[in-house]
């Protein structure tokens, strides 16, 4: 079964309802454990164009915004249902998410 790693950035405020929703939906599933996640903060840039309706920020104007970093892993089957949930929790209009495959290794 395929595994992939998730990223999201999110403003520091609004990161444990991500977390929690990400988990609800599936994701953090770790051998015998779940809602497993790795979170670090840094700065987020960005500038909204003609057309964008921020959650933050004015249109044309740059912007930078203390947020934070959440990494997790989801299997394939569970994948739509997660992005689908970060989406719904996510304060931003075009939320900045990575999906990774992952190697499956065999380390017997």
């Amino acid at each position: 079964m395929q595994t992939y790693k998730i990223v999201v950035y999110v403003p520091v405020a609004d990161g444990e309802a991500i977390r929690r929703a990400m988990g609800e939906a599936g994701a953090g599933r770790i051998g015998n454990y779940d809602n497993c996640s790795f979170t670090v903060r840094g700065i987020g840039r960005f500038r909204p164009l003609a057309g964008a309706h921020p959650a933050i920020g004015a249109v044309g104007r740059l912007e930078t915004v203390e947020e934070e970093r959440i990494e997790t892993v989801c299997s394939g089957e569970r994948l739509r249902t997660v992005l689908s949930a970060i989406r719904a929790a996510h304060p931003y209009e075009e939320p900045a998410i990575d999906v990774y495959p992952l190697a499956a290794v065999d380390l017997a």
